[in-house]
């Protein structure tokens, strides 16, 4: 298959920069791992489920409706399950790989002049003791099967962890029901209050979290963190223990809460495997992008998550300037940063909370001793904290690379994904970066499957099927304002119950705009 843009990512991201192209005559096509566009952060019910009010799980349903509306009088093409594992570069284009379905097992490739990586972020959960029971689940994982397959992880729950998104988790929990015995927050209150002027957008929202905590009676503890997870064959309680202010556990402070289910996450990580393998430039953990979000990388764009963790509306407005970018470089001409001045003026304000909301939300900084040395750090390879511990102290590793070397830890299915800030902390190394060729795991036959000529493809996706746009006198919708969108997605609501009315955003007339 051929097409001019190849976007990767069904988020709020990927989908505004695919309909701000789409707007401009691009040609463009969507891949995707899940079964429909919405990223995770808006994950819908499973067709089959026939949900009544899917908007119930949803902070901001109508920008939903209104990207959704959007994309489905565009030109836009998406293909939802396409797990991509490679994109290739060659004399100036791009080959987009990837693995079909559930079973990921056949392949599929997509030719494109340009390519926009809107990949998203993952959950970073640091291990405790106990932390492999079952019933011990992410935070972003308990939302998932709420929003995703409408049921719950257990009856009774903790939430616990670091981040905004530990509210919308515990809020919507109980909404459905579940007893939420306490929501367990690891940053100081006080650390919050100093970015007060960069968060002043936020408090209405956070003041609607607390008012459904306390009218579901959850109680909120900061400065506390998860000790240890109790049960035999599975999750049967938590101790919580209070933290002073270098992060340590202070002694006597220790209680123990019976719960089945135990919700965690300590923020989110950007998903940067495909940039790396292209051979982008990195910012640190993220990918770094100029001001229309061009990578180092000619012809490839980033927006998102990928780019730094700040949420959906912050990712809407990228999505937004990189989708107009793209449509002006394929025609060959310089791009009006006028054009997306208002996008723009959404995305440095969002970068501003974004970062004072990372800075206010860190791990409790003395993390590593509580964790003991039976303690998994290494799921995929069952590697534990003392094999770490004995790599650097006995063996005589000095970096994250030998660590692996020595334990095998982040050497499974996961490559490190899960595992490799926790292996980096337990050996006081700084996290390396990766260097993975593919994004996910390949079969051999997929490898070695010669490769199909792309000149006897056809050359315009379009023609393969009727353009939905030729069903409609009605003029095509150009998509919401970045500046419509909902808010960070580790502050979205999931409750299953009719939300308090929002004030309705109105969309602009053109153009333009979510994995445990």
């Amino acid at each position: 298959m051929r097409t001019e843009l190849v976007v990767v990512g069904a988020g709020p991201a990927g989908l505004a920069a695919a309909l701000a192209a789409d707007a401009r005559g691009v040609r463009v096509t969507v891949l995707d791992g899940a079964d429909g566009p919405g990223g995770q952060y808006f994950r819908q019910p499973a067709a089959a489920l026939d949900a009544r009010r899917p908007r119930a799980l949803h902070h901001r349903w109508r920008a939903w409706e209104r990207l959704r509306d959007a994309l489905a009088t565009s030109g836009v093409r998406v293909l939802p399950d396409h797990h991509v594992w490679y994109v290739e570069a060659r004399s100036g284009a791009f080959t987009v790989h990837s693995l079909l379905g559930p079973e990921q097992e056949e392949p599929a490739a997509v030719h494109a002049d340009a390519v926009l990586l809107a990949t998203g972020g993952y959950e970073h959960v640091l291990p405790f003791p106990g932390w492999t029971l079952p019933g011990v689940v992410t935070a972003g994982g308990a939302q998932a099967m709420l929003k995703g397959g409408l049921v719950v992880p257990g009856r009774t729950a903790v939430v616990a962890g670091t981040g905004p998104l530990l509210l919308p988790v515990a809020t919507g929990l109980a909404a459905a029901g579940v007893r939420v015995a306490a929501l367990v927050e690891s940053a100081d209150p006080r650390h919050v209050a100093r970015q007060a002027r960069a968060l002043a957008g936020k408090f209405p929202e956070a003041a609607g979290y607390a008012a459904r905590l306390l009218r579901h009676r959850v109680r909120p503890r900061t400065r506390h963190t998860v000790v240890r997870a109790h049960g035999d064959d599975r999750l049967a309680g938590v101790t919580v223990a209070a933290l002073d202010a270098d992060g340590r556990v202070r002694r006597g402070t220790g209680r123990y809460l019976p719960c089945d289910t135990l919700a965690v996450g300590h923020g989110m990580l950007p998903h940067t495997d495909l940039a790396d393998g292209l051979g982008c430039r990195p910012d640190g953990p993220t990918v770094a992008v100029d001001a229309e979000q061009r990578t180092s990388v000619p012809g490839v764009w980033a927006a998102g998550e990928a780019t730094g963790v700040g949420g959906a509306q912050l990712a809407l407005a990228e999505g937004h300037i990189a989708g107009r970018s793209v449509a002006a470089r394929l025609r060959g001409t310089e791009p009006d940063p006028a054009g997306w001045a208002a996008a723009a003026r959404t995305r440095d304000r969002l970068r501003r909370s974004a970062d004072a909301l990372a800075a206010a939300f860190t791990p409790p900084a003395a993390w590593t001793g509580r964790i003991t040395d039976d303690t998994l750090v290494c799921r995929c390879e069952e590697v534990t904290a003392g094999a770490v511990r004995e790599a650097v102290d006995e063996l005589g590793a000095g970096d994250v690379r030998t660590v692996k070397l020595l334990t095998r830890a982040g050497m499974g299915w996961c490559q490190g994904r899960m595992c490799g800030a926790a292996v980096a902390g337990i050996a006081g190394c700084e996290p390396a970066p990766s260097r993975r060729v593919f994004a996910r795991p390949v079969p051999l036959g997929v490898l070695a499957r010669p490769e199909p000529d792309p000149r006897e493809e056809n050359p315009d996706p379009r023609a393969e099927s009727p353009d939905p746009r030729a069903e409609s006198p009605e003029p095509r919708a150009a998509g919401p304002d970045p500046r419509a969108a909902g808010p960070d997605p580790r502050a979205e609501s999931p409750e299953p119950r009719a939300a308090s009315p929002e004030p309705r955003e109105e969309a602009p007339r053109r153009p333009e705009r979510g994995p445990s």
